[in-house]
């Protein structure tokens, strides 16, 4: 059997999260960094990263950087016994930078396995099928953009209706995807984005905001149906070019997850600098907490970037054309 590789980017939510966990939508854009996974035929069941090799007895999460693999296998019906391969993962990907480094490598190994099955699903099953087994086989609270972006790639309007269950209903419907990317061809879209380096539980962040949503609580329930309607409003901005207006519906997404509690002050502190260095608009471009990644939109990037590079510890592009997931 020749090795099967599979590569999946990474992405920036420009408008619109954590509406896809509440049946709201998002425009998102995939990120110049990918994950990877490479399934290579082995007399046993192999992990392998940058850092070392491991050969486990058990397929119990350990907390370490090969729990997906381990995730990934339990949920496809795998056991140590019946897994006569070598999985090596890498990534470009900050660890929990908020840019779903682990959705986008839990992607490559999830089709590495479908693909070693000879059974790899349709675009829209796979990524649900991915974070079925995060939600459920790592326990994390999560929405859908991350997969959906993962295995589709490039810039899209995501629409997440009826969703808001996280898959409790068996007959909850796919969500819509519209890729932009066609129609911004030859455009330079001013977005750029910064990480603060920190480390952060992305679950913890959403598992605090959905108890408070489950639980009605007015601001969180009124706020993510507003965060949704700011992604709908915003698509017409972003195919105009009318920057200052996709600038002032991305500040007001921003002030509302931080009146929520969804922000932290390592970002916080980004999105001050950006705004006090000519940048238009600015917000989290995933989850908050102590650290994560802001998405940033200037005219002016020579000052907006110079000055985040004194505070930040990565400026990174968007990559509207990066693909989704691949076979390599």
């Amino acid at each position: 059997m020749e090795a099967i590789r599979y590569s999946a980017p990474g992405r920036a939510g420009i408008i619109g999260n954590p509406s896809d966990m509440y049946g709201g939508s998002v425009i998102a854009c995939a990120v110049p960094l990918r994950a990877r996974c490479t399934l290579e035929p082995a007399d046993r069941l192999t992990f392998q990263s940058a850092a070392r090799t491991v050969r486990p007895d058990t397929l119990a999460l350990q907390g370490d950087e090969f729990d997906l693999c381990r995730a990934a296998l339990v949920a496809l019906g795998y056991s140590v016994e019946r897994a006569p391969f070598t999985l090596r993962i890498e990534s470009d990907i900050p660890v929990q930078s908020g840019l779903a480094g682990s959705s986008a490598l839990l992607t490559t190994i999830v089709a590495c396995l479908l693909h070693y099955q000879g059974s790899l699903p349709n675009p829209y099953q796979l990524a649900e099928q991915v974070r079925q087994i995060e939600a459920h086989q790592m326990q994390v609270a999560c929405g859908y953009q991350d997969f959906y972006m993962a295995v589709f790639g490039g810039i899209n309007a995501m629409e997440f209706r009826d969703k808001e269950g996280l898959g409790r209903d068996a007959h909850e419907p796919l969500a819509t995807v519209e890729p932009l990317g066609g129609y911004l061809r030859g455009m330079s879209l001013p977005l750029w984005l910064a990480t603060t380096g920190g480390q952060r539980f992305s679950g913890a962040v959403h598992r605090s905001l959905r108890s408070r949503w489950e639980e009605g609580e007015p601001a969180v329930r009124e706020g993510m149906a507003r965060i949704g309607r700011l992604a709908r409003e915003a698509k017409s901005a972003l195919l105009e070019s009318d920057w200052r207006r996709l600038a002032s519906l991305m500040n007001e997404n921003y002030a509302l997850i931080r009146e929520l509690g969804g922000s932290g002050e390592a970002l916080d502190a980004l999105v001050q600098v950006a705004m006090e260095n000519d940048a238009l608009g600015a917000k989290l471009a995933g989850a908050g907490g102590a650290g994560g990644t802001i998405i940033v939109l200037t005219l002016q990037p020579e000052r907006t970037l110079n000055a985040l590079r004194e505070v930040a510890d990565q400026i990174i592009p968007i990559a509207p054309s990066a693909p989704g997931l691949i076979a390599c």
